[in-house]
């Protein structure tokens, strides 16, 4: 029953170009190497391995340069004990006006007192700067790594230069060191991160960025099955590039150098346009629609990953114009406004629209760094 299950769920006919079988990659020539999807079973201890580097570094790297930089865990105000409060907090933690004024009635509280207590505990979850500013320096150093090692390897690739170089003789294309490294290295950080997610700062898209994590290990598996790897790795590199200079915003923006993280912020938007509005529609989606039409012809799997970065296309360009409005106000207004995503009260509307601004576009371009590794 499993067998004839697996046997439809990867189905020749669907993923495959037409005379090529799945025991033409699982038997390549001697001394070729094809992917298989056992290879990825290796993804699972570096996943680990990865959570454990993690901690190493926020401890002994993140953590002390936070400190170089004045940033401190701060100690919030604990409100006043009571149960009833605790009780409905656990289930609403910003009750409306009409349980306010239930609670009002009840505990013969000033409706702003417990206005105040619903603040104050809140206060108490918020994740402090000095976790923030840990968790974005390790994003930082890995996608710095991840970008500069994909860039050497690249650099020597003939399908850099030549994307038809991504089709010839596809799928039965030997998969070379560098990337099986890349590939298995980007499986096993967003393997981490999925696992992490329940212990990071929690954030408002919390649950997207749930489907975004396991998009992005389904994304990478199917194509590293296929053998879609050459344009994957380039589709990975593109998208690899801007969120260096995300984290970095972020980093300048917690040690509160405001003005730098205005610029590197500016610099990511540039860069977000160029690699995701330029270089991927024009040079990557252009190979994958219509050179590989040309040398392999289209196949039912070929509908599918055409779509979704058609799909992707289309987001980019929305995700881009949240993020021209923010770099916007960081130009003309001098200020980018603060963390992403977080649970930040503002004290004044325009706060709360930056705020909203801010959170839509960084939350959507988290999600665009997952879900675009086809």
């Amino acid at each position: 029953m499993t067998s004839s299950i697996l046997s439809w769920v990867w189905s020749e006919w669907f993923w495959l170009p037409e005379n090529v079988t799945w025991a033409d990659l699982e038997h390549p020539p001697p001394g070729v190497e094809f992917p298989r999807a056992g290879h990825l079973v290796h993804a699972v201890p570096l996943a680990f391995g990865v959570l454990l580097l993690r901690l190493l570094f926020e401890r002994l790297i993140a953590r002390p340069c936070a400190q170089i930089l004045h940033i401190q865990a701060e100690v919030s105000r604990r409100p006043q004990k009571n149960g009833v409060l605790e009780k409905v907090y656990a289930s609403r933690t910003s009750p409306d006006d009409k349980q306010l004024a239930g609670l009002s009635k009840q505990l013969d509280w000033d409706v702003r007192k417990i206005q105040r207590w619903f603040r104050l505990r809140r206060n108490r979850d918020k994740p402090s700067v000095l976790k923030k500013f840990s968790e974005s320096m390790w994003r930082f150093t890995f996608y710095l790594c991840i970008f500069s090692y994909a860039i050497r390897y690249l650099w020597v690739s003939p399908w850099m230069w030549n994307t038809k170089e991504c089709w010839y003789n596809y799928p039965l294309q030997p998969i070379s060191p560098g990337q099986w490294n890349y590939y298995i290295a980007e499986l096993a950080f967003y393997s981490s991160l999925m696992l992490s997610q329940f212990t990071d700062v929690k954030r408002k898209d919390f649950n997207i960025m749930l489907v975004h994590h396991f998009a992005t290990i389904t994304l990478i598996t199917l194509s590293y099955c296929t053998n879609m790897l050459r344009a994957g790795t380039l589709v990975m590199c593109a998208h690899d590039a801007a969120d260096i200079f995300l984290e970095a915003a972020k980093l300048a923006n917690y040690a509160k150098c405001q003005k730098l993280c205005d610029t590197l912020f500016i610099v990511f938007s540039v860069v977000f346009f160029i690699t995701r509005l330029v270089i991927y529609p024009f040079w990557i989606v252009h190979s994958v629609l219509i050179e590989s039409w040309e040398i392999v012809g289209p196949y039912r799997c070929w509908w599918l990953m055409n779509g979704l970065l058609l799909v992707l296309q289309v987001l980019h360009v929305i995700w881009f114009y949240l993020i021209a409005r923010i770099a916007i106000k960081a130009l003309f207004k001098g200020k980018v406004t603060k963390d992403d995503r977080s649970d930040i009260e503002s004290s004044s509307e325009e706060e709360e629209e930056e705020e909203a601004d801010a959170a839509a576009c960084r939350s959507s371009i988290g999600t665009a760094n997952g879900c675009s590794k086809s």
